[in-house]
C-alpha cells in the first residue's frame, strides 16, 4: 500500500466513479481499478459495492476514506514545512474583507521591506473560507475577525476591533444622540454576506437581545456596503477602522455599543501542524503595529443602549 493507492481510492470515494478518478489522477481506468483491487486485498475487506454499475462505499471504505484524508494531508504539510525549510521566503496569506481592506496592503509592503526575497500569494475572502482554505493546507496562515470553529487551527488575537453602527447624516437615526436597541426594528440594514465574521457578531447579538434585523441588502464590499448606507437610507454595522475616512470629512455618523457588546479581536489562525515559517513569524511581529484601532474624535458619536 502506498500513497498513490491512498490518493487513487480518495479521488474514487469523492467522485464515485472509476472514470472520474482516472481523469483527474490523470491515469487509465483499468489502473484506478488495480489500485482499488490492490488496497481491497491488503485490507481483506471490501471498499465499494457495486450495484447496478454504480459504486457505493462500503462502512469500512468510509473508515479508510477518514484516515487516507487525514494522511495526505499530513503528508502535504510535511513537504511543505520541508520546502519552507529549504526555501523560507515564501508565504500563502488569507486576510478577511475587514482585514484586506484596511490592514492588508501595509501589512504587505512590511513583509516586503522586512524580507527582501519574499515569494508571496494572499487570498482574501470572508472568514469560512478562509478556515477552509487554511484547513485544505491552501494557505499558510490567515488574519481574520471571524471566530474559527475547527479544533485543528491555532487562533492568537493581534489587534483590537470594534463595530459600530453607521448612518448617513440625513439619516432619521443620525438625530439621536443616544439609540435604544429596540429602535433599531423599526429600519433598513445593508449587512456583509454569510460566513464574515462582522456579520455574526452582529446578527448574533440582534438574536441575543431579541431585535429582528430587516435586512434589504448582502455584500461582500465594504465600499459598496457604505455607499448603500449614504444614498439608499439604510444603517450597517461595520468595523470602525472601515469609517475612518469617512468620520473626518462628516459624511457618516456612528453609534457605538455602550455595553462594550461589539468589540471583538482580529485573529493570526494557522494549522496546529503546520510548520511556522520565517515569514510567518515576521507576520506577526508586524501586527503588533497594527493592535489598536484609530478612535474618532467624540463629536460624530452616539451610542446605542440596551437599558
Amino acid at each position: 500500500m502506498t500513497l498513490r493507492h491512498l490518493r487513487i481510492f480518495v479521488e474514487v470515494a469523492r467522485t464515485g466513479k472509476m472514470s472520474a478518478a482516472a481523469q483527474n489522477c490523470y491515469i487509465s481506468q483499468p489502473t484506478v481499478s488495480q489500485a482499488i483491487r490492490e488496497l481491497e486485498e491488503h485490507y481483506r475487506v471490501r471498499l465499494f459495492e457495486r450495484l447496478s454499475k454504480k459504486l457505493f462505499i462500503t462502512p469500512e471504505g468510509k473508515t479508510l476514506f477518514s484516515y487516507a484524508v487525514r494522511t495526505l494531508e499530513q503528508y502535504k504539510l510535511l513537504e511543505d514545512a520541508m520546502s519552507g525549510m529549504e526555501k523560507g521566503t515564501s508565504l500563502r496569506l488569507g486576510a478577511t474583507v475587514t482585514v484586506g481592506t484596511c490592514l492588508l496592503p501595509g501589512i504587505i509592503n512590511d513583509l516586503n521591506r522586512k524580507i527582501h526575497t519574499l515569494s508571496q500569494y494572499t487570498y482574501v475572502g470572508n472568514t469560512r473560507t478562509i478556515e477552509e482554505m487554511l484547513l485544505k493546507s491552501q494557505l499558510d496562515i490567515g488574519i481574520v475577525e471571524g471566530i474559527v470553529e475547527s479544533p485543528e487551527l491555532i487562533s492568537i488575537p493581534v489587534a483590537r476591533d470594534y463595530l459600530v453602527l453607521a448612518a448617513a447624516p440625513d439619516h432619521p437615526i443620525s438625530r439621536m444622540p443616544q439609540v435604544h436597541i429596540s429602535q433599531l426594528r423599526d429600519y433598513n440594514f445593508v449587512l456583509r454576506e454569510a460566513g464574515s465574521g462582522t456579520r455574526k457578531l452582529f446578527t448574533d447579538y440582534m438574536t441575543r437581545v431579541n431585535i429582528p434585523l430587516h435586512i434589504i441588502c448582502e455584500a461582500g464590499c465594504p465600499d459598496a456596503i457604505k455607499r448603500i448606507v449614504l444614498y439608499n437610507q439604510c444603517l450597517t454595522a461595520i468595523s470602525v477602522r472601515l469609517v475612518e475616512s469617512e468620520l473626518k470629512n462628516g459624511s457618516l455618523r456612528i453609534y457605538l455599543n455602550k455595553e462594550n457588546a461589539w468589540d471583538r479581536s482580529f485573529y493570526l489562525v494557522y494549522h496546529k501542524d503546520k510548520f511556522v515559517t520565517e515569514p510567518m513569524l515576521a507576520l506577526r511581529d508586524i501586527l503588533k503595529q497594527y493592535e489598536e484601532p484609530w478612535l474618532p474624535e467624540p463629536d460624530n458619536i452616539g451610542y446605542i443602549t440596551e437599558g
